[in-house]
């Protein structure tokens, strides 16, 4: 594979993913008008959002059979699409049923689209040997931050949810089909390398055979670092509010804060890893993390909180990237079904975080429950090996996992 073609896969997947973070935002950042729209009641509205992260389950699922007989790379081609019109039937419908198919079919399509995403991302991250993978994840906040910022403007304009999705979408899906021509993997289907050689191959085993108490620990990691960030997108308006007194308008700042310095820190998160290696930049991503809960627990005022909730965009941002890479390096032979029972549970986090931090609340105090994401992101500290150890470089700068590392 030449170095041309390389670099024109990593463009046309960080154009994927950020296309994905501009769709994903517009849907989340608008549901109070879909509710309005399709009349859901407050008592039914957690059915709907708690079914698109199951479905997206099932997606990444279905996508670890369907890749061992086709490429990541044509899943990813059709599945942005669909989401991309999924959008656009939630704000063209009408009847309940509109919006049930239409979340259904974004679920199913998103599950899908963040398993080949990261599948890929995998793959060329060996291909060139070094780590690129949190780059990846800084397109799709940079893309999420976009989304909300239309998402803002529609609001502030009071334009229907069509208006807003159309122009979007628009723009979007043809840019995303023209992209996936450059689509390119750093392995094939049957493991092998761009050189021809065996991706598993010196691996002491692990490399071939999927093994899920090897998996586990990033299993856990990956469920840990959702519920922190699903802490912060669904309860850190509220927690500025109604328990640091704050205004309604500073109370929409902290997550604003918190994609800002998402974005920041994927954007050099990779030289980070390169510089120290990646079990140093997840552990002190999680103690960075873990202190912005402790700040925002303890916090007198609302701007103490939003100095805890931008330590935590610093310092979750690095963990859910460097997750899926860690997958690849310890399954290389068998990374894409890794890529996709590992984006299982990232729907698992996101549907456990926000409930969780809830009941909480309710039941004892919200600075409590701010304490429960910090003990969960501090147990990634005892899995942080899960990251290591770093890929030798062999041949023509792909990587393999030393023997006596595996497992």
């Amino acid at each position: 594979m030449t170095d041309a073609g390389l670099r024109h896969g990593r463009a046309s997947l960080g154009l994927s993913f950020g296309v994905q973070g501009v769709a994903f935002a517009l849907l989340v950042t608008r549901i109070p008008a879909i509710q309005d729209q399709y009349g859901i009641s407050d008592g039914l509205l957690p059915v709907f959002l708690a079914a698109v992260p199951i479905l997206a389950g099932a997606g990444s699922v279905a996508t670890e059979k369907v890749v061992a007989r086709v490429r990541p790379s044509l899943v990813l081609r059709w599945a942005q699409p669909l989401v991309l019109l999924a959008l656009l039937g939630v704000g063209a419908g009408r009847e309940m049923w509109h919006v049930a198919v239409a979340l259904g079919v974004f679920g199913l399509a998103v599950g899908a689209l963040d398993a080949s995403m990261n599948m890929l991302g995998v793959s060329l991250q060996r291909a060139y040997g070094r780590s690129i993978m949190t780059g990846f994840h800084a397109a799709y906040s940079l893309g999420g931050i976009a989304g909300a910022t239309l998402a803002w403007a529609g609001a502030r304009w009071e334009l229907s949810l069509l208006a807003s999705y159309l122009p979007v979408v628009a723009v979007l899906l043809p840019a995303a089909l023209i992209g996936s021509r450059w689509y390119t993997e750093g392995k094939g289907v049957e493991g092998k390398r761009p050189d021809g050689t065996e991706a598993g191959a010196g691996s002491g085993g692990a490399g071939g055979a999927l093994s899920f108490k090897l998996l586990l620990p990033l299993c856990l990691i990956m469920t840990f670092a959702y519920i922190g960030d699903s802490t912060v997108s669904n309860w850190s308006a509220k927690y500025l509010q109604d328990v640091l007194g704050s205004s309604e308008q500073l109370a929409t700042v902290p997550y604003n804060l918190y994609m800002v310095t998402t974005l920041l820190g994927r954007a050099v998160g990779d030289l980070g890893v390169r510089r120290f290696g990646a079990v140093a930049v997840v552990r002190g991503g999680s103690l960075l993390a873990a202190g912005g809960f402790a700040v925002v627990a303890v916090a007198p005022g609302a701007w103490v909180g939003m100095l805890g909730f931008t330590m935590l965009g610093f310092g979750l941002c690095v963990i859910v990237p460097q997750t899926f890479a860690a997958a690849g390096r310890m399954f290389p032979g068998n990374s894409d079904a890794a890529v996709a029972r590992l984006n299982i549970f990232n729907y698992v986090g996101f549907l456990v975080g926000s409930p969780l931090v809830g009941a909480l609340g309710d039941a004892w105090s919200y600075r409590g429950a701010m304490l429960v994401p910090m003990v969960l992101v501090l147990a990634t500290l005892v899995y942080a090996r899960a990251f290591g150890p770093e890929p030798a470089r062999y041949g023509g700068g792909h990587e393999r996992p030393r023997t006596a590392d595996v497992g």
